[in-house]
């Protein structure tokens, strides 16, 4: 596979070796190297990457998950062509603004009102900060495999072993206010925070970086009605889960409703984009004119909701808004999800295939995965190879993360999946019998 792989990359190669120089890694994102060195993409269109050497890759990676219309959508490319012209970047209120959060709220019942941030570290960062604001409690909790982001107070607890920094520089009493909770356990939950005063529980609904693993109905109704018990906020991390399991995300999937929605990725079009929603009481704690200091929570930034960013926006979840086309990637992830889970078990492996909707990951495990613990358990170095082996012949997964579908998906870039992945289980079948 490795000789496959370099004698089509060479440019790539050459690439990785100038940007070593300059880049730590050679990357701007530590997850998107790969061994023995990544490829380097020249454009995008639709489902495709293309690299420097001129290779095609059907993409079920979509910018770590964000394109859900695929690459450069014409309506969305449309859109913000028209809006360059009218200008990148104001420093100053625009209607653009106004109409985006109207939309996310026409689309999550629950977002009565939104700030935008940059990105889902920075939403998740001031949604935190506001919990705490609201409550008047310091504690804050999180769950086992959960990837909120670099914010330091929410850095713990995302892979095994989790009392492990998950960083340099993360000092004690940036974390010390954090406890981490074992997710699909309602039970550990409750006899994790027994005496504690928590300002907000912060939740994936599907893993992310802990393995494409759906919370179970039942876990976050659970969920909810203890955080409605003990007067905690309830925070929603739908950065990968707003807009692509529903039309209102992942709380309507659920029919669990959270007090805080944390969003990104879908939300901008495939531009720079965090946002944090709630009700009007939670979400006033942000409005100067009602609070001063100490009691107001700041939030800000010099590019949050650009024009740019929020004409994207909106062309996208227009075309989302009526939950046809969100329904039809539904019901083609659940056909990859089982038909994967045939293709290997068909040759003898043991893989466990987890998402929801239209994301899908897969594990090499016998064991049921429920949690983080069970997924980084499985087998990761196959994992690896699996990905690995797909990149090399033209489809692209980051390796060992989960993967989605967009709209630009066509029946033969499945059916490459499902041919490829056959390919992979024979010859790995055929390898473990030598």
């Amino acid at each position: 596979m490795a000789r496959q792989y370099t004698s089509k990359t060479a440019k790539s190669m050459a690439l990785y070796e100038r940007a070593k120089k300059v880049l730590p890694l050679g990357v701007s994102y530590g997850i998107r190297y790969f061994e023995p060195y990544p490829f380097y993409t020249a454009r995008a269109r639709g489902s495709k990457l293309y690299d420097v050497d001129g290779n095609e890759y059907v993409d079920f990676w979509l910018g770590h998950t964000a394109l859900i219309l695929g690459h450069s959508p014409q309506e969305v490319m449309k859109a913000v062509s028209k809006q360059l012209r009218n200008g990148t970047m104001y420093g100053t209120s625009h209607e653009l603004e106004i109409a985006l959060a109207e939309q996310v709220a026409k689309m999550v019942p629950t977002a009565e009102m939104t700030r935008f941030t940059n990105s889902g570290t920075e939403a998740n960062m001031y949604a935190t900060r506001l919990a705490r604001a609201y409550t008047g409690k310091n504690k804050i909790a999180k769950f086992e495999g959960g990837w909120h982001g670099g914010y330091d107070a929410l850095h713990v607890g995302v892979k095994p072993s989790f009392d492990v920094p998950e960083s340099a520089g993360l000092t004690t009493g940036a974390v010390q206010d954090t406890i981490v909770l074992p997710f699909n356990d309602l039970d550990g939950v409750k006899k994790k925070l027994r005496n504690e005063q928590v300002a907000s529980i912060v939740i994936e609904p599907v893993l992310g970086a802990g393995g494409g693993i759906p919370a179970d109905e039942e876990f976050l109704r659970g969920l909810r009605e203890f955080c409605s018990e003990n007067k905690i906020l309830l925070i929603f991390d739908e950065v990968i889960t707003g807009f692509r399991l529903a039309p209102g995300g992942a709380q309507q999937y659920y029919g669990v409703k959270p007090d805080i929605t944390v969003f990104g990725k879908i939300l901008g079009g495939g531009f720079p984009v965090g946002a944090f929603s709630a009700g009007k009481e939670v979400m006033e704690r942000l409005d100067s004119h009602i609070y001063e200091r100490p009691r107001y929570s700041f939030h800000g930034g010099t590019f949050t909701a650009n024009p740019i960013t929020m004409t994207a926006g909106m062309a996208t979840l227009k075309i989302l808004e009526d939950g046809q086309l969100i329904d039809r990637l539904n019901r083609l992830g659940q056909k990859i999800r089982d038909r994967l889970g045939r293709i290997f078990e068909a040759s003898g492996i043991a893989v466990q295939v987890t998402g929801a909707g239209s994301l899908f990951n897969v594990h090499f495990t016998k064991g049921q995965v429920k949690d983080a613990v069970t997924a980084f358990k499985a087998g990761r170095n196959r994992l690896l190879d699996y990905h690995l082996n797909l990149i090399a012949n033209g489809i692209f997964i980051l390796p060992t993360h989960n993967a989605a579908l967009s709209t630009a998906h066509s029946e033969q870039d499945i059916e490459k999946l499902f041919s490829e992945t056959e390919e992979y289980a024979k010859q790995s079948k055929s390898t473990h019998r030598k």
